[in-house]
Order: structure tokens, then sequence, then C-alpha cells
């Protein structure tokens, strides 16, 4: 093999230049991506390449090419000619290409391309400056790529009976393509797994990891070229230009593992995205005009800089400062920057998340929103540091980004989010490759209606929901109902606002019952989410708080937990630890789906329709059942009214079913990896989330009339529970209701019904009215009071304070004297009382009759008085 070494007349390599070529001077600045297409020029490859093939490569390798100096237009405002701030050299390659000229590559490299060089051992083989890429063998291999690669090369020797499928054995990039062409999409999502089980394209795949910016853009010519190849009428409308978007790497990178030796290699990591800024124009080509003669020239970009002219080219004026640049004239491409973060399963033990910024252009921006878990596919850079942008000088630290070519959201062990709460992107659902997003085979839609056909769905799903944890029913169908989630409708009245779809549990009892597993399983399986805790958050790490970019120096604002889960699911656990400043967000959240910010001169509301799933442990370690649950768990009840159901677990004793979970828990230890999953009735976790992830997706159940009547019927029973003779008890609210029709939709959803029939409908209201049963029953009375819930205290309770606020002003309006001792009142109440009073509801009377100014109390503990204020005594008799 015999490698053309450059003449001395040719070009000078980007890497040869004066300053540092391949380097812009900053990621944020003018980073490269994939910029505007331009006419044809020649280029250092020795071989003639059109400047959108040079633009790219010269974009990958931080900078633009050398492009000559056209010959300046001879009439004033004619069209601009290009311009760059080196000369061109003499010589055959120098010349510019005319309009007429066709295609660089087609005009140049047909001989070769038909003439392998193996075929003649005497000739020259031309391959890209400082690399081993054979610009002849690559552009060859990947053009039988796309015409002969099939699906057969990627089954396993077990697999021949599906080789012969007529799907195994068509070319599989033509049928590709022509979705293209119906789709009018000019994107490529090429997965790296076919190029790799392709016995010819080994050698190019590494070549494409080795050197993403010069493969890549020969990539994007030769699927050009192939595209008009097989639809020559597409020819006709000129200016087609499609972009490869490899993914799906042999090998994906740890981000704390990146180093210099993955500098401009083409890299794969996964994380989190954590931030992404607005859309920056990042411009390509400058249109300069000169304030004399008004004449024009484009200047392309180079090394990340565009340089200005500092004279008119044109003969007969060669005037000095007169060349203005002209911004709506030149050629800007969309660019983002964004900022990914270790997941916490990724992060080591002890140790703080790394970080890594992104730069997206074009596409690929704002398909991913903060909170996505992403595998990003892109070139990993290094820029020096510039101390002062007015200075020359730079540091000898480099400042690392990755330049990225493909986006992918995927994850087969978690959930999709639904598209009514996060939208379609076009990039996203458009065509793209068959691992690139969660879609499915025949034969798995198949097996998910026959699994949906099942008379014991239900109760195999609910199972299948943390199977290592025993019993437990009710909260993991409440749980698997939360996960299918409601529907959300947008009512066409603008008076009227959306109902959320969102489900919110909470889990509230002894410790050691299995509340943070279940969080924990949940956040696993769920499509976004975070898990946090309950003590070691704040409010602003559950909203949003504002800071100070590193780099831009510019105060940004960063989303916090809640705004992270957006479209998924938020776990807290130790959700009694929260500050009352903390818990007061969730007021905004679990009703009206938002977080509104008013900060650091930030004004912003921000969407947070995510689900909440909260655990929470008795204030004294130890369930009361004479107390309620907000005096349990010190949770405030308008909070606690905002959860569709509130499940108490309460740990008894009980000797069989004690002896039952003994041999559960003993039987997992049993062997190093329990096979739960093969117990009757179990459905493995991908098949769980791939089941979940289709009903979410294609199936919005809509209320009938039968339905609607049974959820109308049970609020009303449940209404009635609260009725007698004397008093009448709020048993039941208008939330209860919705929440009924949340978990009813969730559950014709899970049965892939597009209607909400009677079975749902029964099995939305036993949940609810078992979630009131535990949580909103009066220790005292064992009815059903929502006043535990909505007020902290139980109806019956309140009216015994009452009672007792009466008796305690008759009794100070008969003393003769105008002050009473706090013990000698508490006496003489508990003689006229038939049952006793404790000190607590009596310490709460006063202090409601000295709110209303009735009383007043002075002196301190034993020594208290109670003076009355005899006006207000006896209006209160």
């Amino acid at each position: 093999m015999v490698q053309q070494q450059p003449s001395s007349d040719a070009p000078t390599p980007p890497s040869q230049l004066g300053g540092m070529a391949g380097q812009p001077s900053s990621p944020y600045s003018s980073a490269q991506g994939r910029g505007p297409r331009n006419p044809a020029t020649p280029d250092v490859f020795g071989a003639s390449v059109s400047s959108s093939q040079r633009g790219e490569m010269g974009n990958y390798l931080g900078g633009g090419s050398r492009v000559p100096v056209g010959t300046p237009s001879g009439q004033f405002g004619g069209p601009p000619v290009a311009y760059s701030p080196f000369p061109s050299t003499p010589g055959p390659m120098s010349a510019p290409h005319s309009a007429a000229t066709p295609h660089p590559f087609h005009s140049d490299m047909p001989s070769t391309m038909d003439t392998p060089a193996a075929d003649d051992p005497t000739a020259t083989v031309r391959v890209i400056w400082g690399t081993t890429v054979d610009i002849q063998e690559s552009m060859t291999l990947f053009r039988d790529f796309l015409y002969e690669f099939r699906l057969k090369y990627k089954l396993g020797p077990t697999e021949g009976d599906r080789a012969q499928q007529p799907e195994y054995q068509e070319p599989y990039y033509p049928r590709v393509l022509q979705q293209m062409r119906d789709a009018e999409n000019f994107n490529l999502n090429l997965d790296c797994s076919n190029l790799m089980a392709y016995p010819r394209c080994v050698k190019l795949y590494h070549q494409l990891v080795q050197y993403p910016q010069e493969i890549i853009p020969l990539m994007d010519h030769v699927l050009t070229q192939t595209f008009l190849e097989l639809f020559r009428d597409m020819d006709e409308q000129g200016g087609l230009e499609f972009t490869v978007r490899p993914y799906n790497l042999a090998q994906t990178v740890n981000m704390r593992e990146l180093n210099p030796g993955d500098m401009d290699k083409l890299v794969s990591i996964k994380g989190l995205l954590i931030r992404s800024s607005a859309v920056i124009p990042d411009m390509k080509q400058a249109f300069f005009r000169c304030s004399n003669c008004d004449f024009a020239l484009l200047a392309a970009i180079d090394r990340g800089r565009i340089s200005e002219p500092t004279k008119c080219p044109r003969e007969m004026c060669h005037s000095n400062g007169t060349m203005q640049l002209v911004h709506n004239r030149s050629q800007f491409a969309d660019k983002q920057v964004c900022r990914l973060q270790e997941t916490p399963d990724m992060i080591p033990d002890g140790q703080t998340p790394h970080t890594v910024s992104l730069c997206v252009y074009d596409e690929l921006v704002d398909v991913s929103k903060p909170g996505d878990r992403l595998e990003i596919t892109g070139i990993f850079r290094g820029v020096p540091v510039r101390p002062n942008p007015r200075h020359r000088t730079m540091k000898s630290l480099f400042r690392t980004y990755i330049d990225v070519v493909h986006i992918r959201k995927s994850n087969q062990h978690r959930l999709s989010s639904d598209r009514d709460l996060t939208g379609d992107n076009e990039y996203v659902v458009d065509f793209q490759e068959e691992e690139q997003v969660q879609t499915l085979t025949n034969e798995q839609e198949q097996e998910i209606m026959q699994w949906s056909q099942k008379p014991q769905l239900y109760d195999s799903l609910s199972r299948s929901l943390a199977p290592s944890i025993f019993q437990l029913d009710d909260v993991k169908k409440a749980i698997l109902l939360q996960l299918f989630g409601g529907t959300t409708k947008r009512f066409q009245e603008k008076a009227i606002p959306k109902s959320r779809g969102e489900i919110n549990l909470l889990l509230v009892g002894d410790p050691g019952i299995s509340k943070s597993q279940m969080l924990k399983y949940a956040h696993k399986i769920a499509p976004r989410g975070v898990y946090t805790s309950g003590k070691g958050s704040s409010a602003v790490g559950l909203t949003a708080y504002v800071t100070r970019d590193p780099d831009t120096r510019q105060v940004v604002l960063e989303s916090g937990a809640l705004v992270l889960s957006d479209g998924g699911i938020c776990c807290i656990d130790e959700f009694d630890k929260m500050s009352d400043s903390t818990r007061s967000i969730l007021h905004e959240v679990m009703e009206q789906q938002t977080v509104s910010i008013a900060k650091a001169g930030i004004i912003a509301t921000l969407n947070a329709r995510t689900s909440i799933l909260a655990s929470a442990n008795p204030k004294e370690s130890k369930w009361q059942p004479h107390l309620s649950v907000t005096e349990n768990a010190n949770i405030p009840p308008p909070l606690l009214s905002r959860f569709d159901v509130v499940f108490v677990l309460i740990d008894k004793v009980d000797d069989f079913e004690d002896r039952r979970l003994a041999k559960h828990l003993v039987s997992l230890y049993v062997e190093d990896q329990p096979k739960v999953t093969n117990q009757p009735f179990i459905m493995p976790i991908e098949q769980l989330t791939r089941y979940i992830t289709y009903a979410r997706r294609n199936v919005h159940p809509v209320l009938t009339a039968e339905a609607c009547n049974i959820l109308t019927n049970a609020y009303v029973e449940l209404r009635k529970l609260g009725y007698s003779r004397n008093v009448k008890v709020f048993s039941c609210t208008t939330r209860q209701l919705e929440s009924m029709i949340r978990l009813a939709e969730a559950h014709a959803k899970m049965r892939l019904s597009p209607v909400v029939e009677a079975m749902d409908a029964m099995e939305a209201s036993r949940l609810v009215r078992t979630g009131i049963q535990l949580a909103a029953t009066d220790p005292l009375t064992g009815a059903i009071d929502l006043d535990l819930l909505t007020t902290g205290i139980s109806s019956h309770a309140r009216r015994f304070l009452d009672d007792m606020k009466k008796e305690l002003c008759q009794l100070l309006a008969k003393r003769s004297v105008p002050a009473t001792r706090w013990h000698v009142a508490l006496e003489e109440l508990n003689e006229q009382s038939s049952v006793e009073i404790a000190s607590k509801d009596f310490e709460q009377v006063l202090k409601e009759l000295e709110t209303e100014g009735v009383i007043q109390i002075t002196g301190e503990r034993g020594h208290r008085l109670i003076r009355r204020l005899n006006g207000a005594v006896r209006s209160a008799v």
C-alpha cells in the first residue's frame, strides 16, 4: 500500500497551520458542529472534495478547511464570493469549481472507485492526511454495505430458521431509504452493530470509531449518492443533503473513564440530562458588504473563528476598513449546550456524580429535556481555556466536551413517557432504526394482546411488581395502577383547567414492612423520576434553584427533583421528616402540576406533571391506634388530602401470617440468586415494562355511562357512611371521586380497553374505600370520618371540644372572682364530665378561647391563671 504524500505546493493541512489547529477557542462560543453545506472547493485530502463534505470534515476537525479567494465580481452588488484569510496555493487543485462542475466526488473518483487498488499493485492509494483512511476503500465498503446488508448477518448460528424468513433475506437499507423518502427524512440513524455484523465492514467500523471526523462526511456523501441512484426522480429537486448519525457502539464508556486517549474519537456514554440551554445561533458563514461599492462576499468559518476582511477584495475599490457584517444575510445553525450527569446507579460508593458538557446542533436541538436518561454518541473533544477573551494566550489545561452526533432515549427496564405529557418530537418519532426506540415486533404485540385477555391479568401483574415482597396485594395493585396512570383531560372551555391523570399514593405505617423497597422498585421501572429522602431534600432541591454557569457566568435555572420527574414518578422516602417549607412546595405540584419560580430576576412556571409516591413512618416509631394519621405521621391535613389513596400498614402479631412471612424470607436466601420470577403468573420485568409502555402509549380509555353510574353511586354511598340521626360527618369529598375516576381509567388501560367498564369502576371504588377505611377511621367511634384527613381532628373530637368550651365558659361566668387557677378549672370540669378530660384537650380549648378573645392566660406552668373577660364570656355563653 502506497501512501500519497502531500507535495510542497499542496495546501497545508489544518494541523500544520499557525495556532492550535483543530481546536476552537471555546465550545460555547463557536464550537463546530454540522454546519450549512457550501459550494464545492478543493481540500487537503489529495482529492477534490465538496465544501459540504469539507465543511463536515473541517467542523469535526475543529475548523473549516482552506477556501481559496474567489474572483471578485465585476458588478456593483453582485453575487457574494467565497473568502478565506488564507491565500490559495497555485496549482491544478487550487482553482475553484464553477457552477456547472458536478459534485467533486462524482467527477474525481469514479475511475478509481470502479477499479479497486487491490487489482492494480502499482496504483496510488490516496489516504486522508494524518490517518490510515483510504478514501476509495472506505466509500466502496459503505456503498456495498448500503446495498448488500441483510438482517440475517445479525442472527446467531442457532437461529437458522429465522434467517430463512423474507425480511431477513432482503437487503435492509434500500427498504430503509424508501421509508426515508416517503417520510422526507434526511437523517439515517446508523446502528453500528449492523456495521460490525457485516463481515466486510469490520475495518470500516474501527475507522469510524478512531477517525469519525473523516469517516462520517464520507458516509454522508455515499448515502446521498446511493439515495439518488435508487430514486432518480429526487435528483430534480437538487440540494439534497443526507446525514449519517451512528449509534449503538460496541462499547459504552463510563463518564468518569473518559481520558485524553479518547480525544477526537467516537464515544458512547450514558447519563441523566440535568440542564439544557436555550437555542443559540451559531454562525457558519458570514456575509460582508463593502460600504463604498456594495461588493459582497461570504467568509467561511475557520477553526471556530470567522476573520473579517481588512479591505475590499474588488480591484476597482480596495478600500480599507469598509467591509461590514450583515447579520441577516449570514448563515446560522441551531446550537444548544447541555449538561449530562451520571445516573445514581453508575456512581461508585462514596463518590459524587461526574458531569460532561454536550454541544448539540440542528435536528438534535430540543430533542431531549432535563430528566431524560440518554445514551449519547459523539466526538470527545478538548479545547484550551483562554484566561482573558481579549488575549491570545491560553492555558495548558483543556476543557472537554462532546460534539453530539446521536441521541438515544431508550432503556428496556424502564417505561416510556406518556406522549400526552411529553409531546412528540419530529426527530424522535420519525423514522428510526428498530433498536433506536422501543418498537414492538409482531410477535411481541401478539404476546401483549394475549396477556391482556387473561382472566387473572390484574393479579398476575400486581404479583409481578416487586415479587420478592410478601403480600401487600392492595399496595402493589395501587402502585401498578399508578404506573399505568389515568388519562389527562384537556377541556375545550378555557374557563375549565385541565384535569390531571397522575395518581398520588402515600404509604404510612410501622417500620420494617418494605415501604422503601416498594418505592425503589417503582423508581426502577418508572419512565422518568428521582428517588429522594425527606430529610435530605430542601425546597429548592425539589423545585428549582438559581445558580451561575461556571463557563458563561450567567444566571441559570437548575431543575430540581420534581421538575426532573416530569412525566414520571417522584419517590419520596421518609416523607414525615420533611421540613414545613419543603412540604409547602408540594401543594401546587400535587394538584396544579406546576412549579412557580421567582428568583434572581427569573420568573418562570415549570411543568411538574409527576406522580408522587411517598412513604412515612410514625413519629414515635410505632403506630398508635388511638391517634389519627395526621398525628401519627406528622403530616399536615391539606397535604394529606391531596393523595388519592393513603395506605396504613400496621405490623400486627399473627402466628399464621408471621410463619408464612418467615418461610418466604428464608426461601430468598436459600439460593444465591433466588428465581422469584419462576413462580406461576409472574411476568419478568422486561415483559412488564413492555406491557405498561404499550398501554401508556396506545390506550386512552374514556368513561361509559355504566361506569359513570357506578362511580356516582359509590360516591353517594361513601357520603352516607357519615350520616347519623344527630350529626353529619364528611366521609367523602369530590377529591375522592376524582381519585376513583383516575384509578378506573388506569384499570381500563391495564386491560388495554378503550372504554372504562363496570369492573374498572368497581375496583377503583374498592381501592379508595380501602384507603379511607384504613386512614380515615375514627379510633374512638370506629366510623369513617374524613375530617381526620382534612383537619386532623375527627368530628366526634371536634364536638367534644366544643362542648368543653361551652362548659368552661359557663364555669368562668359563675365564679365571683375574675381569675381562676389553671388546675382548679380542670378539676371542676372533670367533676362535671362523665369522661376524663386530658390535659392536651384542655390546653387546646384554652388556646382557642384565648384566640377568640374570651379569656386571658397569665403566669407560667403551675401558676397559670385564667382571667375572664366579662363581656366576652357572657357572649360566648
